[in-house]
């Protein structure tokens, strides 16, 4: 039995994929210790592991504060989380033994804790994954198109942090990819090789392992599945953040409210369902749906485009419209389009009657058939147990 140290972030499309991983990992005898914020402890002590937490105010203050415009900005709020993070980790299991380290691509200074802990690691990828010429490529035009007068202050930024956490906390940091995408000797990807861009240029360091779809420990809370059985539903859900749309939500009321189709809506918590006015006798309007059940009877999904989400649509055979708002979802919606699984629309143009167009388009057999495909491409793949079986190959190699 090895004792695993498992450092990830804060948000939902972090969390979620790594749940099966971990009840995986201790059902096969390992000891996990998973470092997340509060918000998530039930959820993932449900798994087995043994959850620790570090203050996600200050976390969140610290990412925010490197600003919010620019890719390089981000990166210097992930650098200024270093000291959030870091030394609450340290300070928590002083004095602990384990054998390696698994921490998310992006959140929680998980390549930096790895040097400083001298373990071998191990990269969770919830999003695309990037090599380092792809990142650069998408770095480039910050450097290239934007007046220096912006870029010298933000580039200045970066190299004191990296300067002052090199010599705080005796690490190496070599490139803004680096600290972006965390990189290590194996990174297991939650997608699969077909659904990722670029997905030849990756070697066998990247295991590509399909989507992470378990019990989420979530509740299913006072939801009618008689409502939708047999009907099946269009399913609408801007995901868990960006989620306070009332005029989006209304759109989607007129353009197919008293239509031959049953509506589930889920607006999340901040949206108050009486502000949307009256509701048609065909809609069902929830501030929580448990989405990967009403996705098993559901005939069509409007998303956001977070990666949890596009894949477990997808995974359930549910043709996609994506309406991406922010961070890496135009990427996904992209993608979704390239491979035929759906279609791309967006927020601030959106009208009542191409909401009704899309919907007829993404039900018709050209997108089903693409569709049956991606689905049957990702459960071909083993999920959160191929995942495991790629970190003890991993492992195992170490000992030999």
């Amino acid at each position: 039995m090895a004792r695993v140290l498992f450092i990830n972030g804060g948000s939902e499309g972090h969390i979620n994929p790594t749940i099966g991983v971990v009840e995986e990992l201790v059902s096969r005898g390992e000891e996990v210790v998973y470092f997340c914020i509060e918000a998530f402890r039930e959820r993932v002590e449900k798994t087995g592991a043994s959850v620790r937490t570090f203050d996600e105010q200050k976390f969140i203050k610290a990412f925010i504060s490197g600003g919010r415009n620019y890719l390089l900005e981000r990166i210097n709020g992930l650098l200024l989380t270093a000291d959030i993070v870091i030394p609450s980790v340290l300070e928590q299991i002083k004095g602990e033994h384990y054998d390696y380290i698994i921490h998310d691509s992006m959140f929680g200074c998980g390549r930096m804790l790895a040097q400083i802990l001298e373990l071998p690691a191990i990269n969770s990828c919830t999003s695309f994954a990037q090599t380092k010429e792809s990142f650069d490529h998408m770095l480039e035009p910050f450097f290239k198109n934007v007046s220096p007068e912006i870029v010298q202050p933000i580039n200045d930024k970066f190299q004191s942090l990296t300067e002052m956490i090199q010599e705080k906390y005796e690490v190496g940091i070599s490139s803004p990819y680096e600290v972006f995408c965390n990189p290590a000797p194996l990174t297991i990807v939650y997608t699969t090789k077909e659904f990722q861009p670029g997905g030849d240029a990756f070697d066998q360091t990247y295991k590509f392992v399909g989507p992470s779809i378990s019990s989420r420990f979530t509740q299913v809370e006072n939801f009618d599945f008689t409502a939708v059985q047999g009907k099946n539903p269009i399913y609408i859900s801007l995901g868990t953040v960006f989620n306070q749309a009332a005029p989006f939500y209304k759109l989607c009321l007129e353009a197919l409210g008293n239509t031959e189709h049953t509506v589930v809506m889920s607006i999340g918590s901040k949206t108050p369902v009486s502000d949307l006015g009256e509701i048609p006798e065909n809609f069902i309007v929830r501030n929580y749906v448990p989405q990967t059940e009403v996705l098993q009877h559901a005939k069509l999904f409007m998303t956001h485009g977070g990666m949890n989400s596009t894949h477990e649509g997808l995974y359930y055979g549910v043709p996609l419209i994506v309406i991406p708002q922010s961070a890496d979802q135009p990427i996904i919606a992209n993608q979704v389009a390239k491979v035929g699984a759906g279609i791309q629309l967006q927020m601030q143009s959106l009208t009542v009657n191409q909401l009704r167009e899309a919907v007829d388009v993404v039900l018709s057999p050209t997108i089903l058939e693409a569709v049956a495909h991606i689905r049957e491409s990702f459960r071909k793949q083993g999920g959160y147990r191929q995942a495991v079986d790629e970190i003890f190959k991993y492992t195992h190699q170490l000992h030999q």
